[in-house]
């Protein structure tokens, strides 16, 4: 390069942060809850992210703390879906099961609702978006929830806040392997 050569054709692209996680404690009719909003770049192209997302019974091969997940059932775009694993934080363990229905609207997004399970109250989405510029996906993992067990209040956030980035790093990091797309 000469030496007229602006400065900013030098300077390297900048790139949005792979992932970002944010968890608030919340009230809501009077009890406590959290609300996370975690979203995180892909590669892949939507179709591909879909698919990782979508194929439930693999979830437990790279989604830490996941022990097991199984389709219960399936009619049209809902599943019935149940989920064994464990909260893990500190010296706290927290074996946690599930029931949920999920609705899915193909390559764009899935809708999470508790039937039963561990929690008083678990809701949650996936929302896909595709990045022109690159092919790749922005993937936003939105959800509020009630553990139906003991979370000490100040540590809440970080506990939740822990689970998450490694339940979402996993999923980016899966999602972007060479073997998935």
């Amino acid at each position: 390069m000469t030496s007229s050569t602006p400065a900013l054709a030098q300077a390297p692209r900048l790139e949005t942060p792979k992932l970002k996680v944010d968890v608030r404690r919340i009230e809501v009719d009077g009890q406590r809850m959290y609300e996370v909003d975690a979203s995180g770049t892909v590669q892949a192209p939507p179709a591909s992210v879909w698919k990782t997302l979508t194929t439930y019974e693999r979830m437990s091969e790279f989604v830490p703390d996941m022990s097991s997940c199984r389709v219960l059932s399936r009619n049209g775009n809902e599943v019935i879906i149940e989920q064994q694993g464990v909260a893990r934080f500190l010296f706290m363990n927290h074996a946690i099961h599930l029931v949920v229905r999920a609705t899915e609207t193909p390559l764009s997004a899935i809708s999470i609702d508790l039937i039963s399970g561990d929690m008083r109250h678990y809701e949650a989405s996936w929302n896909l978006y595709p990045i022109p510029e690159t092919g790749g996906t922005r993937i936003v993992f939105n959800s509020r929830l009630m553990p139906g067990f003991y979370v000490p209040g100040m540590l809440g956030p970080t506990m939740i806040r822990s689970d998450v980035e490694r339940m979402m790093n996993a999923v980016l990091a899966r999602i972007d392997s060479p073997q998935v797309r």
